[in-house]
């Protein structure tokens, strides 16, 4: 089949009306909670993850991208009308977007954002489209060494993309890898660290585990921090830009769906990257730098797109090698193992329908964003104005309830409560859960292509350097190790985080 046969699947399959049903559900709930000041996109799917459990692999799926897309929009609106970022890549468009939100352009902002993230997700779809066959193909030649390699070099690269201190995010690394070797021994079926507790034998639970450590520990960060939002809801102004506007915000546009699009397959924080490095052109390509931070409508377009397009096209990895590119992917492979599904490159193969049902959902979840949020701006800033003391409990108990119907199981509300505060105390230390989350689902996959090689070479390591694509990954691995420690390149990293951070 050719590409477009295999859109015309993909399309057949998202457009149905169910699946349109729930792309719909999904968007409206990702962008009902993604609203929320402080919880992001991760925070979010963790918290409704567990309600995707009992439907169809293709219906849930396509349920958690619309998620994804409904949050990161959430945390764009938060950015512009109160200045409080709904998640890390929107930090931002806080910069020029509240500015331009205080000289009453709010709607023109918020219009600046959702068609600059349409237009991001349309090209990185056909991106999608475009590169994840290919790389299926080469996928499939890869071995237990191959796979081991390239985990490898995924974690190195979480650390070296992860905010604050690099050792703090490799200690992150480890304690999510050895939290993933709770449960009955992979080959011999025997049980490990499991306190003698038979709740555990099957493991810890993934979604207790990214419940407590990210939505959990938010609600905690949040009400430590509530205090009076100044909400700019006198003057919203306009929502569609004029033809000046436009033109202003067309080449960041594009230059930022480039620079997202090739950030975006990186482990680790891509999209957080892409945002600001699209700002940090933006800023120097500008003829007047010194608007940048008063209300620059580029300072939203760009990182807004950039953004967006990173988000599509951390789904590449996903799909072809089974490898998350961040947190969010991560809770996409947790999803595909529940339903029942191997994430890898034989899904394409076995599983079509899934497969360019998603990459076809990419493009009607973005659309759905433009034509129903923008009408709907004036509920958000309703949403807004709650006080967010009376928010939380409704929500810690749809966390809650959540968990529990995934194995009615109360170790898993004991493991929420200790992994919401093992979350909390993160960030109070400062450690990102980024980096724990990869560790937790890659430290399972790690150890089994670990363990498989090592036994088709009868105990012989160098099976990891002898072969020219393992090599080649361990290789790259050590490099970015290397390169990330130099001092200079140190430096530019945690001025990075910082401004992001902002």
């Amino acid at each position: 089949m050719d590409l477009f046969s295999n859109l015309a699947l993909g399309f057949s399959v998202a457009s149905s009306l169910e699946n349109m049903f729930f792309c719909l559900i999904g968007v409206m709930l990702g962008t009902l909670i993604g609203v929320l000041p402080g919880i992001g996109a991760t925070a979010t799917i963790a918290m409704l993850l567990p309600i995707t459990f009992q439907l169809e692999p293709v219906s849930s799926l396509i349920m958690l991208a619309g998620i994804y897309y409904g949050a990161q929009y959430g945390g764009s609106t938060t950015a512009i009308l109160i200045n409080m970022p709904g998640e890390s890549s929107s930090a931002v468009t806080a910069i020029d977007g509240y500015q331009m939100a205080r000289k009453g352009k709010a709607g023109v902002a918020l219009a600046t954002a959702a068609l600059g993230s349409f237009f991001a997700g349309t090209v990185a779809t056909l991106l999608v489209a475009l590169f994840a066959p290919p790389l299926t193909e080469v996928a499939l030649k890869f071995g237990p060494a191959e796979y081991f390699s390239l985990m490898v070099l995924g974690l190195v690269m979480s650390i070296a993309l992860a905010h604050g201190s690099i050792i703090k995010a490799l200690a992150m690394v480890v304690l999510g890898l050895l939290l993933g070797l709770v449960g009955n021994d992979i080959f011999e079926g025997t049980p490990r660290f499991t306190l003698g507790i038979t709740a555990f034998s099957d493991g810890l639970n993934f979604v207790a585990l990214a419940v407590g450590v990210f939505g959990i520990a938010e609600i905690l960060r949040n009400l430590e921090d509530e205090h009076d939002r100044q909400v700019l809801t006198s003057n919203v102004g306009r929502l569609w830009p004029t033809k000046e506007e436009f033109k202003a915000m067309f080449p960041p546009v594009l230059r930022g769906t480039g620079l997202g699009s090739i950030l975006g397959i990186l482990p680790g924080g891509g999209a957080i990257l892409a945002a600001f490095a699209s700002y940090t052109v933006e800023k120097r390509l500008s003829k007047n730098p010194k608007e940048f931070g008063q209300g620059a409508i580029a300072g939203v377009a760009g990182p807004e797109s950039a953004n967006n397009a990173g988000a599509q096209t951390s789904f590449i990895p996903l799909l072809t090698l089974g490898i998350p590119a961040n947190p969010v992917m991560a809770l996409m492979i947790g999803a595909m193992i529940i339903q029942g599904i191997v994430p890898g490159p034989n899904v394409a193969a076995e599983k079509p329908e899934l497969f360019w049902g998603i990459i076809a959902s990419m493009w009607i979840g973005n659309l759905m964003l433009v034509v129903l949020n923008l009408p709907l701006i004036g509920l958000w800033v309703k949403l807004l104005k709650v006080p967010y003391f009376v928010l939380f409990p409704i929500i810690m108990a749809m966390c809650a309830i959540g968990v529990y119907s995934v194995r009615s199981s109360p170790w898993d509300l004991y493991a929420v409560a200790f992994f919401g505060l093992l979350g909390y105390a993160m960030v109070k230390l400062r450690c990102e859960p980024a980096p724990l989350l990869l560790g937790f689902v890659l430290g399972p996959l790690l150890e089994e292509n670990l363990r498989r090689a090592m036994i088709m070479s009868r105990g012989d390591a160098t099976t990891f350097v002898s072969r020219p694509i393992s090599l080649t990954l361990l290789v790259l691995a050590v490099a970015v190790l290397v390169v990330v420690l130099l001092p200079q390149v140190r430096k530019s990293r945690d001025e990075v985080f910082t401004d992001s951070d902002a």
